[in-house]
This record gives structure tokens, C-alpha cells and sequence, in this order.
């Protein structure tokens, strides 16, 4: 008895120096690709016994009409948004979404796709974490055929379509319009720069800065671990208690900003007049605060809506996709909280 293992999609992938996915499309006839690759990988999987995994032939057989979606965090405002989007459009065309929460964790993302996909949803709609770096766990639903669409937070380690807000001009922006209001010593509270969207946001923070001949101080730009309210009271009161002070903070998101603003409240400064402030997202929290919060709108129902429409497409012309990113513009929202005139 041989103890050789069976020939598997990335061995064919390796062998004929394609991704897995176009391997799985190309043994499927998927009409995306050429005669001649579909019959080069039939062609190397007849000669080297490939068999197809039962249970992935199963799935791609049976479609259930449910999609799975993974966010960082269902609570989050901007999520909350993408998620009624997304399942707004699914149910218009006739699907379910079944929603998992990966709390920004790697090893809660990775279980939560392997319950999906053990469910047989039909595609993946996913909002990576912060931790994700490789996408082994994603690769594994275009391996079975299952299309996988990225929505705002994404990882470039998996092929497929990819939908982003453009977070640099939306900083840029927001910081721009802070110093037309006379602020000139401005701090940002950021993310980890090792997410995309936190060092988009901080480049266009910087060029802002470059651009209206301010300095930049490494000292004013903390990075948010968990980009929490704490984080937002924590590192707003060491900035107020540093010898430096800032006149005016640009933060990661609304929920950071709200925490700055406790601090700032708590501590006597007057809003807008002392120090401006401006957060990113616009929670529906911020029209409500005191003074209510000066934002910048992702328009989350907009990006989860195309998000699930791009994926249901793909699903009727029972394609993966191929590499494409869209983007989605931001809108200033100017409130109370940076408008000194």
C-alpha cells in the first residue's frame, strides 16, 4: 500500500506556477479562463491522480443561497452600517447572510471561516483583523470554489475583489480643515501602523501638514492598540500634560474621539475655542455629543451594499474574481467640535 499523500489543488498550483484559485477554476471550466489553461490543469491533475476533495464538490453541487460575512466588530458603528448594507442587498437577490465577529483577532477569524465554510455558505464577505497578515484561512474558500470579496480592512495576500475607503484624502481632509480654522499645532491619535487603514489615515495627516507648511512631531501621534475610548482619555490627558501641547487632536475613529473629548471636558478645556477636535467615521453617536463631533463619513451602508452585490455577481457567473480594487470617497462632516469661526 502507498503511503504517498494525494495530489491537492496547491500541488497542481505549485507545478504549473498558478494560484490555487485559477487551479480550482480552471478543473471547474469556470468561462473566465482560456481553453488552453483550463485543459493544461485537467491535463496535469489526470496524470498525477488528482481527486477532488468530495465534500468542496458537494458544496459547489449545492448552493444554499447563504453568505458568510466576517467583521472585526458587529457593534462598531462603521461595521454595523456595512453589515445592513451587505444584507439589504443579499436579501433583494434572494440570499441570507450568516454574520460572524472576529473581535479583531487572527485565531477568532480563522475559527470563524472554518465555521462558515464548514457550513457551506457560498462566498465570503470579510472585514480582516487587525492580526491578519497571511490569508491561508481565506485561500481555503477559493480553493473550494467559493468566491471571497474584502471590504475596508484587507489583506493583499489574497487574490480576489477588494472594496476600500480612501482613508489618506479622507485625513487629509479632515486635518486640512482644522488648520483653516487657525489650529496649528495638531496631534493625531492613530492606529497600529501595520494596518492599512490606520497608516493611510496617518500619511494624510503628515501630507496635510507638509502641505500647509506646519511641522510634524513625533511626539503629537500616539498609536491606539485597541482604538478605544480609554485609549482616546489616556493619550489625549498625556498629550494635555506634556510641555508641548497640542491645540487641536485628529483621531483614528469617532469612538477614540469620544474618549479624548471626556478628558478634554473633564479637564476644564473649552471646545472648540482651546483645542479643536475631529474624529473618523461618523458614528451616529457624534451628532449627539457635546459639542457633537466633527467626523469623516466612510458611507459603510454604501461599501457593504456594493461589497455583497459585487459577490452575488460573481456567484451567478460562478467565477472567483480576479484582483481589482474600488474605492469608496469620504465626506467631511463639520460639527461643533472644529469650528472656531
Amino acid at each position: 500500500m502507498s503511503d504517498k499523500r494525494r495530489t491537492t489543488l496547491k500541488d497542481i498550483a505549485k507545478a504549473l506556477n498558478l494560484s490555487p484559485s485559477t487551479v480550482s477554476r480552471a478543473l471547474n471550466g469556470y468561462p473566465s479562463l482560456s481553453e488552453e489553461t483550463i485543459q493544461l490543469v485537467k491535463d496535469h491533475a489526470e496524470r498525477h491522480n488528482y481527486v477532488p476533495n468530495p465534500i468542496a464538490v458537494n458544496f459547489r453541487k449545492n448552493r444554499t443561497s447563504i453568505i458568510g460575512m466576517i467583521v472585526p466588530h458587529i457593534v462598531h458603528h462603521f461595521f454595523s452600517t456595512t453589515i445592513s448594507g451587505a444584507m439589504e442587498t443579499a436579501k433583494k437577490n434572494g440570499y441570507s447572510i450568516l454574520l460572524a465577529q472576529s473581535y479583531d483577532l487572527l485565531k477568532d477569524e480563522i475559527l470563524a471561516s472554518q465555521h462558515l465554510l464548514g457550513m457551506g455558505v457560498d462566498g465570503l464577505l470579510i472585514s480582516v483583523s487587525n492580526e491578519t497578515k497571511e490569508a491561508e484561512h481565506l485561500q481555503a474558500f477559493l480553493d473550494e470554489g467559493k468566491p471571497v470579496v474584502q471590504f475596508d480592512k484587507i489583506t493583499d495576500q489574497l487574490e480576489g475583489p477588494k472594496i476600500e475607503v480612501d482613508d489618506f484624502q479622507g485625513a487629509y481632509q479632515a486635518v486640512s480643515h482644522l488648520i483653516r480654522q487657525g489650529y496649528r499645532k495638531i496631534a493625531h491619535l492613530s492606529g497600529r501602523m501595520e494596518v492599512k487603514n490606520a497608516h493611510e489615515r496617518f500619511f494624510g495627516y503628515k501630507k496635510a501638514l507638509k502641505d500647509h507648511g506646519l511641522e510634524f512631531s513625533e511626539a503629537w501621534v500616539k498609536n491606539c492598540f485597541d482604538i478605544s475610548e480609554k485609549e482616546g482619555f489616556d493619550f489625549t490627558q498625556e498629550l494635555m500634560e506634556s510641555e508641548e501641547k497640542p491645540d487641536a487632536i485628529f483621531c483614528i475613529t469617532d469612538l477614540v474621539a469620544l474618549g479624548a473629548m471626556n478628558y478634554l471636558k473633564s479637564s476644564g478645556y473649552q471646545i472648540p475655542q482651546q483645542i479643536g477636535l475631529m474624529g473618523f467615521s461618523n458614528w451616529m453617536l457624534s451628532e449627539y455629543t457635546s459639542p457633537s463631533l466633527s467626523s469623516v463619513d466612510q458611507f459603510g451602508t454604501q461599501m457593504g451594499s456594493k461589497a455583497a452585490e459585487i459577490l452575488i455577481d460573481l456567484l451567478k457567473k460562478q467565477e472567483l474574481g480576479t484582483n481589482g480594487t474600488m474605492e469608496v470617497k469620504t465626506e467631511l462632516v463639520i460639527r461643533g467640535s472644529s469650528m472656531k469661526s
